[in-house]
């Protein structure tokens, strides 16, 4: 926005601070206008024909934009990604705190990265873990949707879940 003397035009459509209209003044009697109120001539709408110009206090309109865009990023949800580990030979009760977690997660807003950690020769064996992430699945299916499926990458297999009512997160 410009201010004061960068407004480079010749003439301005004036309005007041509370939206009262003035009219079309020449650009120095506009600015004289806003030094007699003890105010700022501010650039509204530069692209209308004349520009529109308000009389106003540029401070603090500069600072009630800024607390407004303060409030915003605080309403805002960031969504990251959880991870939940498990193993291809998970006891039933390991799993069930594990998918519960997950589901906890699901439920704030945010994505779960589902990761099968195979050591030694379990990596031969990747239906196994295939079968965990499929009961994960199984479990969170009423919350959950399958982002992306199961992939072997390295000596892990990863799956992502997103919520199911936030098909687009929270906040973006």
């Amino acid at each position: 926005m410009r201010v004061n003397e960068e407004i480079r035009v010749r003439e301005v459509r004036v309005v007041t601070q509370e939206g009262e209209q003035l009219g079309i003044f020449p650009i120095r009697d506009a600015l004289r206008l806003a030094v007699e109120r003890n105010l700022d001539l501010v650039e509204v709408a530069p692209s209308a024909k004349p520009p529109v110009c308000r009389i106003m206090d540029y401070g603090r309109f500069r600072y009630e934009q800024a607390k407004k865009e303060r409030d915003a990023r605080k309403k805002q949800h960031q969504v990251t990604i959880k991870e939940v580990k498990l193993r291809p030979r998970i006891d039933d009760h390991d799993f069930e705190v594990k998918a519960r977690n997950a589901q906890r997660f699901l439920k704030d807003g945010d994505r779960v990265k589902a990761t099968i950690m195979f050591r030694g020769r379990e990596i031969v064996h990747t239906d196994l873990g295939r079968d965990v992430l499929e009961r994960l699945v199984a479990f969170l299916q009423d919350i959950a949707i399958v982002e992306r499926p199961a992939r072997v990458e390295g000596r892990n297999m990863t799956m992502f879940l997103v919520p199911k009512d936030h098909s687009t997160p929270k906040g973006v």
